[in-house]
């Protein structure tokens, strides 16, 4: 019972183990796709930014590329501050501990995941740290003669947007690695309990045999004894 009873505890801890990983993953599709849209705008900002370089575009047309590329701003800004899992903000740049755990101290593994900042200020994340700043005085605002800045810029922050998803995404692999390890290990440990706990039916159904032969056995002896013990009394008569 002991053994069956912590193989037990062992298999609670595992599952739930494999449940925290998965919800780990979640929390990083989520961000993974909030920025696939983030690139899709940057990439429509691109386009903005050459045409506003360009020197047939008039004066009207510019600023109304530029009031384009302020809404595509102010949308990245509202996608890092409204997307969000299970009521926790993803954009936080705070590490997210994921659990796993077979229930002993040894077999404990804590993955941190930080998802970083995603505001006008800072979108992506480059190997030196923050992203881009959309707020600076040069790429706050897309004209004729700063175009070619905002351009700079803005391919930056795609560049930035695909280092952290490319990371994001190593994170994913890593906390379904984890799960299945997690999972299979519950499996295993669920059939080595079964084999404590469970009847061997095969052992089981030969010892009935073998104990129903001999209580038979018993029997026939015990009746061939009584016969034997009434002659002996007619004799002794």
């Amino acid at each position: 019972m002991a053994l069956a009873d912590g193989l037990h505890a062992n298999v609670a801890a595992l599952r739930q183990s494999a449940q925290n990983a998965s919800s780990g993953v979640g929390l990083l599709q989520t961000a993974d796709g909030a920025l696939s849209q983030v690139t899709n705008l940057l990439n429509r900002a691109v386009t903005l930014a050459t045409e506003a370089a360009n020197g047939t575009l008039n004066s009207s047309q510019v600023s109304s590329a530029n009031q384009e590329y302020q809404n595509i701003l102010t949308e990245i800004g509202n996608i890092g501050s409204t997307t969000n899992f299970n009521g926790n903000s993803v954009f936080s740049a705070t590490a997210t501990n994921v659990f796993v755990s077979d229930g002993t101290a040894s077999g404990a593994t804590t993955f941190s995941e930080t998802i970083g900042a995603l505001t006008t200020a800072s979108v992506g994340t480059s190997s030196a740290g923050a992203g881009v700043d959309f707020t600076a005085v040069g790429v706050a605002t897309l004209s004729s003669g700063m175009a070619q800045n905002v351009l700079t810029s803005l391919t930056t922050a795609i560049q930035d947007v695909a280092y952290q998803r490319g990371t994001i995404g190593a994170n994913i692999n890593q906390l379904n690695a984890a799960s299945n390890v997690a999972s299979a290990e519950s499996v295993n440990l669920t059939s080595a309990e079964n084999n404590v706990r469970a009847t061997n039916y095969g052992q089981a159904t030969s010892d009935m045999a073998k104990f129903k032969v001999l209580s038979q056995t018993g029997i026939a002896a015990l009746s061939q004894a009584n016969p034997v013990q009434q002659d002996v009394l007619k004799l002794l008569q």
